[in-house]
């Protein structure tokens, strides 16, 4: 009896998490579209980091279409350019400046540059601490951190649930951000939260299940 009553527990802790996570699977094609979580690769916004691929096109010049990787430092090198700086920075000012530092080959006339992410493989987040598989995780879409417990296999047994911890680093300086998950992972969410809002991770963030 008491393996089965831990069995339940962990199905409803996964049922709850999936629930939140957005990834139910009884939800109808219309419902999913519009509640579709926001992938980075199209997302104009999306910060950059080392590591990811990129996908450069310049049009009306086929030669210098490139799929190439964001460096360790941040950078990475486009013929005709030379070094460009690329992390912490959005798809569109790289454009901008590749248009820019392009237009002496087209008689002063800046050509039009498309980049995209093509695997934001940079976006990199840890999960440690009391889950099932601890580990480090490349989320191609912006996640919470229900969906990071998700990845890591959900909190074991004796996890404490109620004092999760997001380490972040903000301007060389580490924060803590402290969530209270116990009662959401009971189906009861309105508890641990305030404006129903669960904190979204960035690039580069440890969530610690103690």
């Amino acid at each position: 009896m008491e393996g089965f009553a831990l069995s339940k527990n962990i199905i409803i802790a996964a049922v709850a998490i999936a629930a939140l996570s957005g990834f139910s699977p009884i939800l109808s094609s219309s419902a999913t579209a519009q509640n579709a979580p926001r992938t980075l690769a199209n997302d104009p916004t999306y910060r950059i980091n080392a590591g990811d691929e990129l996908e450069i096109y310049v049009w009306g010049d086929e030669r210098l279409q490139r799929s190439l990787r964001v460096l360790p430092d941040g950078t990475f090198a486009f013929p005709l350019v030379g070094t460009v700086q690329a992390a912490s920075r959005t798809p569109t000012d790289i454009e901008a400046e590749l248009s820019k530092r392009l237009a002496d080959q087209y008689k002063g006339q800046p050509p039009q540059v498309t980049v995209s992410v093509k695997a934001p493989e940079g976006n990199q987040i840890s999960v440690i601490g009391k889950v099932r598989t601890p580990g480090t995780f490349s989320p191609t879409r912006y996640i919470n951190v229900l969906d990071a417990l998700t990845l890591a296999g959900g909190p074991t047994e004796f996890a404490d649930v109620g004092n999760v911890v997001i380490l972040r680093r903000v301007e060389g300086h580490v924060t803590s951000i402290h969530v209270r998950l116990s009662d959401i992972l009971k189906g009861k969410p309105s508890g641990d939260l305030s404006g129903n809002k669960l904190p979204e991770l960035r690039a580069g963030d440890t969530v610690i299940v103690p």
